[in-house]
């Protein structure tokens, strides 16, 4: 090999590995949705000075932090087969009886531990029509979207819970900050993180990867299908609880009307991120970047000056694309 061919090959195998490394990232849910978010910082951070301000970009975490908390819990009954459209009922359902027991005189602390409590019997209990009754998640968990606003309605007597004597103890969880960060972002991550690291490396997480891709399989291996999806909905509804007590705290109120519209925003960034509505596939932490990429988009038309009537139809072109290459990918597999 002669010295000007030996130095061009020596230029070109960097570009070459460089080229292989992008594409290889593409292939993976998450190292997509990581250029997608980068390339959007990269455009906002030109189009306006405000979006790369530690103002806004706590905004931003703010704004989908609790509701990442549910998106925890999403993802993973998703993977096992399930949906769960009441989750917006969760939430309100969470404060709301919470509120109302501190109100009536029961330590705060207590009170929220009651309410997580309850959104996990709810979770329990739609979880028993699921496995022994026999019923589809997406009728169950409808049934469930009205049974449960309805109950806060029932609870509230249709009026807001005004929960501004909560001692500041309790507030702190939801309005205080660590060293400036916020307490909810950290306890955000604190639960991401936990919630990744089960699901890629416990073994009972692992079993509901299995459920979810073949259920026949996972029977014939000594798994109880039944049992893994009953207490994967109890998680999906205890997060979703926990998340609503987080709002409370941070609101300082708990109304029978809150979540409204939730549930849509929480599986959106579920299968944003890789979640199969088929089951078997998905990642926290690619959820967690599906949410992250909506908030940004949200925030982005905002500072844009977008009008509000076109964002939500921009967010659902977004949830389209995401169906629509999730249904082509395992099309083609």
């Amino acid at each position: 090999m002669t010295d000007d061919s030996a130095t061009k090959a020596k230029d070109t195998a960097p570009t070459g590995g460089l080229l292989f490394q992008l594409k290889r990232l593409l292939r993976i849910r998450e190292g997509m949705l990581l250029l997608i978010l980068a390339a959007l910082f990269v455009a906002m951070s030109f189009a306006s000075e405000y979006f790369l301000t530690w103002g806004n970009m706590r905004a931003v975490l703010l704004s989908f932090s609790t509701e990442g908390i549910v998106v925890v819990g999403m993802t993973i009954l998703i993977i096992v087969g399930g949906i769960d459209l009441s989750v917006g009922a969760t939430m309100c359902l969470a404060m709301v009886v919470a509120g109302k027991l501190f109100l009536m005189g029961m330590n705060p602390w207590l009170a929220s531990v009651m309410g997580v409590f309850a959104t996990g019997f709810a979770g329990f209990v739609m979880g028993l029509f699921v496995t022994r009754v026999g019923l589809g998640f997406f009728i169950t968990s409808l049934a469930f979207f009205g049974l449960l606003r309805g109950m806060s309605f029932i609870i509230t007597e249709g009026t807001p819970l005004s929960l501004y004597s909560m001692p500041a103890e309790f507030k702190y969880i939801g309005q205080g900050t660590f060293y400036g960060v916020p307490v909810v972002i950290i306890i955000f991550f604190v639960v991401a993180i936990l919630g990744d690291i089960l699901l890629r490396r416990a073994s009972a997480f692992r079993k509901i990867i299995y459920v979810g891709s073949n259920e026949n399989a996972a029977n014939y291996a000594g798994i109880d299908v039944r049992k893994v999806r009953l207490w994967t909905t109890v998680l999906c509804s205890s997060l979703a609880g926990f998340a609503g007590i987080m709002f409370m705290a941070r609101l300082g109120v708990a109304t029978p009307t809150f979540g409204i519209g939730a549930e849509l925003n929480i599986i959106a960034a579920a299968v944003i991120g890789g979640a199969s509505l088929n089951g078997g596939k998905g990642s926290v932490l690619g959820a967690i970047l599906g949410i992250a990429l909506l908030s940004l988009v949200t925030s982005s038309m905002i500072l844009l000056d977008i009008s509000i009537f076109w964002q939500d139809t921009i967010r659902s072109l977004i949830l389209l694309a995401a169906v629509s290459i999730d249904h082509l990918v395992n099309k083609h597999r």
